[in-house]
């Protein structure tokens, strides 16, 4: 589909051979596709229908230039609503369609996707045993005051955004004999806050404007030590919504509006409250040396696979 025009792309089709023909009809994210013909929901009209991050996108009501929300799950994929008009990136993100509703607008988005997130807790404990639950990663990461300088760079599959380096693999940097099991598990959770930083200033960078805060959702929200370290690295307040299947919501937020359920999205902004709000404490200073570590400890995982 070609962005500009929401259509299929001529030019593509040709390339791929693909008759246009055999696709089917490009419809918005908000309308009434069909009715379910059989069973209890006879009747039932088919009205919304979005991928999954950009469900989460209108869950979290980001219909507003500018608008960010992350999803901490596996891994992390943060999108950013760059408004009615698609902005290409230069800073190694995806552009994309965030949704479109009814006969209004379409609304694109930049993503940012990170690999390896919640994952590598889970490597924390199958592989090396340092914790029996995932649940347990923030009380072990709790037992030392900080990261002992040391620094998890979870590039296992190589980096996705803002690098898409394939060759990239995972390195721990900083070890010392001081070192311990609750450093590790404290460089793995900061990890993912340091690549959501450096994805929020690749989005930043394409699109010209500040991120003013960060809504977040996803299985990994509930780590109240990840959390605040977020909002530490990105000098931000992080926002967690008081509803928490947000994709859902954002697919059933489509499907009313197509029927007239719901108003208009000021309807939908006006529904969306905020569980936890977490504000930056950390010194900037150290802020800053933290984040110049971290990207020191990137460099380290390039090139490794020759």
């Amino acid at each position: 589909m070609n962005l500009e025009t929401l259509a299929w792309d001529k030019e593509l089709l040709d390339v791929f051979e693909i008759p246009e023909a055999m696709l089917s009809k490009i419809c918005s994210s908000s309308e009434v596709y069909g009715h379910v013909k059989e069973g209890p929901l006879r009747g039932v009209p088919i009205a919304g229908i979005l991928g999954d991050q950009q469900a989460a996108l209108a869950g979290q009501t980001c219909f507003r230039p500018g608008e960010a929300k992350n999803t901490y799950g596996t891994g992390c994929f943060l999108l950013m609503n760059t408004g009615t008009k698609p902005v290409q990136s230069n800073c190694g993100l995806l552009t994309t369609v965030a949704f479109k509703f009814g006969d209004h607008p379409a609304n694109y988005a930049l993503e940012g996707s990170i690999a390896i997130t919640g994952a590598l807790v889970q490597w924390l404990r199958d592989n090396l045993g340092l914790i029996g639950a995932s649940s347990e990663i923030e009380t072990l990461a709790r037992s030392v005051e900080d990261n002992g300088d040391v620094y998890f760079v979870p590039s296992f599959s190589g980096l996705y955004a803002p690098y898409w380096k394939h060759d990239a693999r995972g390195v721990i940097t900083g070890l010392t004999r001081y070192a311990n099991k609750g450093h590790l598990a404290r460089a793995a959770l900061e990890a993912t806050a340091f690549q959501t930083r450096e994805v929020v200033e690749a989005m930043e960078r394409d699109c010209g404007r500040n991120l003013e805060l960060l809504r977040v959702d996803g299985g990994m929200v509930e780590n109240e030590l990840l959390m605040q370290f977020q909002a530490d690295i990105l000098n931000r307040s992080v926002v967690k919504s008081s509803l928490k299947e947000t994709t859902s919501l954002g697919a059933a937020y489509a499907a009313g509006l197509a029927v007239g359920f719901f108003k208009n999205t000021d309807d939908l902004c006006q529904k969306w409250t905020a569980a936890r709000t977490w504000t930056p404490k950390l010194d900037d200073g150290r802020r800053q040396e933290m984040y110049r570590q971290w990207k020191k400890a990137v460099t380290r995982s390039f090139d490794w696979i020759d």
